[in-house]
Order: structure tokens, then C-alpha cells, then sequence
């Protein structure tokens, strides 16, 4: 397990991180989350023996059971507090009245007040805003993670799921006023979903903002289970898709993205599961990848992942089966680019 510097802090996080979403099961979450207790206190415990020090979570998975759960494992295995690094987030509905969702500075006060009382700590070391609320001024957002992290509630912000534009003026909103400013973006990026790499990867690598990637086989899509007939491999594992199909994924693109994946995982004697998330450890911008389980099994495979070296060549092999298709400006800013690469005067593009 290697251990990445968290964005431009001084925090260095496990390049995987645990994912708690399958943890509990309430309501909507019951087709995601079914794991009990018991079966999440195993699964956190095999994950920081693997050298995981990193757990992320939310206050709506599970309506708040994931949360308690999480909280529950750390304490029944003895983890001493600075060995683990727990993140959560706020957003969702957490209630039925009108003001129990979204980032305003009375929800947010409210839910990471909750969230301590419900993991039994005292701080989180991550704040993360769990999505764009259009209803929210983003200064009341902002000063309200302020005042959550100068009163030792959380040691860190971020965010999730927003636009690189509503994040780069987020920031400069926050510089303007001294607030804290954003550590880190959660966002979803696999070989079947590069879409994050048109305007967020480089807003993040120019900014030095962390990444931590969610959903990085795609909803299971990734997995290896799942043929061009869309029948999952065995009789009995339909896979999540079956009852969750998210995030949404072009399957014909996605097919021969998959078919690439299965030479390289032939190739490197591994698993095509293993082989999505060796390809995402790879790249600069990931901070940590988000992995997430319901059995020992599934996690023991996603562990594995940290050995799969890919050389350049299965590199370009999956990047070329995954390639997003030119889309303007990006074209135009590669094409117009050459200008400056040469530097000669009077240099025209194409000529070195």
C-alpha cells in the first residue's frame, strides 16, 4: 500500500480508501447496502490490515446507519484515532422538512454535529460537501465550513460532484475572504466514465487539489462479472446493476473497453476489476481510489489491485479503448497550443 500527500496539505491517505455505502441498508440504500455490524466490523479490520488508513463515509448512506456503524467497528477494534483518517459528507435529505437537506449554514451545523455523535468522535479529519445546492449562496456554504473546521469539528474540507468552474470560484471566494479552502474532490472517474478529464483534471492538477475517486468499476459495470448480453456470470450474482444500474454507462463502448481490460488482466495474471483500479492508481490526479464492498472476498480482490503494475504499454492499450471522444474547446485549445510548443518565431503548428 503506497500513501499519497493529500492534495496541497500535509495528510498523506492510503491509495485506496474504504468506502462505507454498503454498510447498514434502510429504505432507498437496501439496494446497495445490506452489511451488517458484524460483516462491517470484519471488513474495516481486513482493510486496515491491508494498510488502509482512510475511511470515507456520509450521513445519508443508510440514513445515517453507515455512519454509526463505521463508528461502532473503529471502537470495537481498539483503532487508536490517529491512525485512521475518516471523511464524510453532508447534503442529502436527512429528515422531511424543508430545511433537513441541501448546504446551508443551518444544515450543515446541524449534520456535522450528527455525523460526530453518530460515528462517536470528536472531529472528522474531512468535511466534504456532497453536492451543488442551487439554493445556497456559496459564501453562507463557505463561511459555515469555516467555522466548522476553526472549532476543530473537521481538520479538512471538501467537496464532491461539483463543476471545475463552481469549484475554482469556490476557491477564490474562499481566498478573498480568508475561509478555508477546498482540500480535495470526490468524484466518479473509471475506464468506462473519463468524462472528469476534460475540465476537472486539469482544473485540479493546475489548482493542487486532491482526488478521490467514487464508483471506480463503474457500479460494478467494471467488475468482470458482465457480458455484452448484459446476463451477470454466474446464476446466482445478478451484480448491483441488476437492481442499481448507476452511474449510467455507454455498454457499447463500454464492451470493448472491457474486452482491452481482459487481455491486460490475462497479460498480468489478475483480475479485470483489478486491472480498473490499477489503471486509475496510475494517474497524477488521484489522490486515493474509493473501493467498496459486501463480501470478504470482493474486498480482498480490490486489495489486490496495489500489485498490479501496468507497464506503458497496457497503459496505452486502455486509454485508447476508453478515449473520450474531441469535443470542443478541447480540440481547438490542443490545435491552437502548437503555437507555443515550437519556440522558434515564426514557428507554425506541426513544425518542431
Amino acid at each position: 500500500m503506497r500513501y499519497n500527500r493529500f492534495g496541497n496539505t500535509g495528510l498523506f491517505v492510503s491509495e485506496l480508501c474504504l468506502g462505507t455505502m454498503t454498510f447498514g441498508g434502510a429504505g432507498f440504500w437496501t439496494a446497495i447496502a445490506d452489511v451488517d455490524q458484524e460483516g462491517s466490523t470484519a471488513l474495516v479490520k481486513a482493510a486496515l490490515d491491508a494498510g488502509i488508513n482512510f475511511i470515507d463515509t456520509a450521513n445519508v448512506y443508510s440514513n445515517g446507519l453507515s455512519e454509526q456503524i463505521t463508528g461502532q467497528a473503529l471502537k470495537d477494534l481498539g483503532v487508536k484515532r490517529s491512525d485512521v483518517v475518516i471523511a464524510t459528507k453532508a447534503m442529502g435529505p436527512m429528515g422531511e422538512g424543508v430545511n433537513d437537506r441541501g448546504v446551508s449554514r443551518y444544515h450543515l451545523m446541524h449534520q456535522i454535529d450528527a455525523s460526530l455523535d453518530r460515528l462517536g468522535l470528536d472531529h472528522v479529519d474531512l468535511y466534504q460537501i456532497h453536492g451543488w445546492d442551487p439554493a445556497t449562496p456559496m459564501d453562507e456554504s463557505l463561511r459555515a465550513l469555516d467555522d466548522i473546521v476553526r472549532s476543530g469539528r473537521a481538520r479538512y474540507i471538501g467537496v464532491s460532484n461539483w463543476a471545475a468552474w463552481q469549484i475554482v470560484k469556490a476557491l477564490g471566494v474562499s481566498e478573498r475572504r480568508g475561509f478555508e479552502k477546498f482540500a480535495s474532490l470526490q468524484a466518479y472517474y473509471s475506464l468506462a466514465g473519463r468524462d472528469l478529464e476534460r475540465e476537472i483534471v486539469p482544473m485540479l492538477e493546475s489548482e493542487g487539489l486532491g482526488l478521490m475517486v467514487w464508483s471506480p468499476l463503474a457500479g460494478g459495470f467494471l467488475s468482470g462479472k458482465y457480458t455484452r448480453d448484459g446476463e451477470a456470470g454466474g446464476k446466482n450474482d445478478q451484480g448491483r446493476r441488476s437492481n442499481f444500474d448507476f452511474p449510467p454507462v455507454n455498454k457499447d463502448k463500454g464492451f470493448d473497453v472491457i474486452d482491452a481490460m481482459r487481455e491486460v488482466a490475462e497479460t498480468r495474471g489478475c483480475t479485470v476489476a483489478q486491472v480498473a483500479l490499477a489503471w486509475l492508481l496510475e494517474k497524477p490526479a488521484v489522490s486515493s481510489v474509493i473501493i467498496g464492498a459486501k463480501r470478504q472476498d470482493q474486498l480482498a480482490d480490490n486489495l489486490g489491485a496495489v500489485d498490479v503494475e501496468l507497464s506503458a504499454d497496457d497503459m496505452a492499450k486502455l486509454d485508447k479503448a476508453s478515449a473520450l471522444a474531441s469535443e470542443y474547446p478541447g480540440w481547438m485549445l490542443e490545435r491552437q497550443g502548437t503555437y507555443r510548443q515550437g519556440g522558434k518565431a515564426g514557428d507554425k503548428p506541426g513544425n518542431s
